[in-house]
């Protein structure tokens, strides 16, 4: 008996914990699209408006990471998922009672951005690279992905019954509510304890005497750290406008709202199964081919479905094949960065990287409504979104992915 608690307690609580907070908070982040037109048309606002103050979260949530990601290595990973989901909550209640523009962007752009940095995947993924030895590494990656991804699913019917029956305003309040009550799982996240500048041991071998700055000025001269950047920001430009814009284009293309909703909920349903085995090919193929793959695919995939008929079939088809490869990009590039630096300041170095990926989200969400405002269609994202996935795939290509030389080689994680 003892045995078998222990298994849970060492394993499958903090997978489910995190991949529990991470869904909600990546959920709720995925059908902020179905709020774009009731939005709008209750205050009265352009798309731009709501377009730039979502487009703030986004960069806000990259600027945020990387000092999200030096508290969690720092003072340990419960402590920032805990704050993160309250200060999600409070970005949430200011989104449902704001009155002007600048105050829905202070709660959806400033609030809800910081706290995506505490309760996403740089906080969740770091904490589960600490717990987890480098042999369980992966399989822990995939399954709290896995379980996040889920999360996702549920939430766009869960949230699109909510829209139809309660509103928009009792919908925000009702998900802010579930944040607060969701934000004690984080005391499963325990990735170390604070010993108040006392040199730590090392982790998977890596050398204890490295700080953190200079384990930052490592990966800054490193120039597959830049490579992974700039791939990111297609990624972030791909993922961000698709899931902001894709509900308005549809309608504007005669689907309707329910074939929105049923988009992003294939979506969702196939990154449950995508993400974990696109963690789990990493582990027997270069992660940088992989990742390398994944762009092409996706630019591939964007290409057919906006240049084919539009169908509700054709719609789901692409829904489904994208949420297959939509998230399994930040496993693998998190698997990168600790393949090539180690895993001691995971969430502050896959922080940086981030900030490429929130950089882009930034310019999907913002241009997308800036360029219909302008234009009333959304052609020249779509080229640009398919431009940006070719240029990605190439630029995984040369990333130099062997470890740095003062880290000790670690045997290469295999699922469980």
């Amino acid at each position: 008996m003892s045995g078998q608690q222990d298994i849970w307690q060492k394993r499958w609580a903090p997978v489910l914990a995190g991949g529990v907070v991470m869904g909600a908070a990546l959920g709720v982040r995925h059908v902020q699209g179905l709020f774009l037109t009731p939005v709008t048309i209750d205050h009265g606002w352009s798309r731009e408006t709501f377009g730039l103050a979502l487009a703030l979260q986004n960069l806000l949530w990259g600027v945020a990471q990387p000092f999200a990601g030096m508290i969690a290595d720092r003072f340990g990973s419960a402590r920032v998922v805990f704050a993160g989901m309250l200060v999600y909550a409070l970005g949430l209640v200011v989104m449902a009672y704001a009155g002007t523009p600048g105050v829905y962007t202070l709660g959806t752009g400033v609030l809800v951005g910081v706290g995506l940095s505490g309760s996403a995947f740089g906080a969740v993924y770091g904490a589960l690279s600490r717990i987890f030895p480098a042999a369980h590494r992966s399989w822990a990656l995939g399954v709290a992905g896995a379980i996040g991804g889920l999360g996702q699913f549920c939430t766009v019917p869960f949230v699109q019954s909510l829209l139809s029956g309660i509103g928009w305003v009792s919908t925000l309040l009702v998900l802010a509510s579930a944040m607060v009550l969701l934000a004690p799982l984080s005391a499963w996240l325990r990735d170390r304890q604070v010993d108040h500048g006392a040199p730590r041991g090392p982790v998977d071998g890596e050398a204890s005497a490295q700080t953190m700055g200079a384990a930052i000025r490592e990966a800054l001269s490193h120039r597959g750290f830049w490579l992974l950047n700039a791939g990111f920001l297609a990624c972030g430009f791909q993922l961000a406008f698709i899931a902001a814009h894709l509900p308005a284009y549809l309608l504007d293309k005669g689907l309707s709202a329910r074939n929105a909703s049923m988009a992003l909920a294939l979506i969702a349903l196939a990154n449950v199964i995508g993400t974990y085995l696109c963690g789990y090919v990493g582990d027997f193929m270069r992660r940088k081919y992989v990742l390398s793959a994944i762009y092409f695919i996706r630019s591939g995939a964007m290409a057919a479905f906006f240049f084919a008929p539009l169908s509700p079939a054709s719609l789901y088809v692409f829904a489904f094949l994208l949420g297959f490869i939509w998230l399994g990009t930040v496993p693998l590039t998190s698997g990168v960065v600790a393949q090539v630096f180690g895993v001691r300041y995971i969430a502050t170095l896959f922080g940086f990287v981030f900030f490429g990926h929130q950089l882009g989200s930034f310019l999907g969400i913002w241009l997308g409504a800036l360029v219909y405002d302008a234009t009333h269609a959304y052609d020249l994202l779509w080229y640009g979104a398919i431009g940006l996935g070719v240029i990605a795939g190439l630029l995984h290509l040369p990333i130099n992915d062997s470890r740095v030389a003062h880290h000790r080689a670690a045997p290469l994680a295999r699922p469980v």
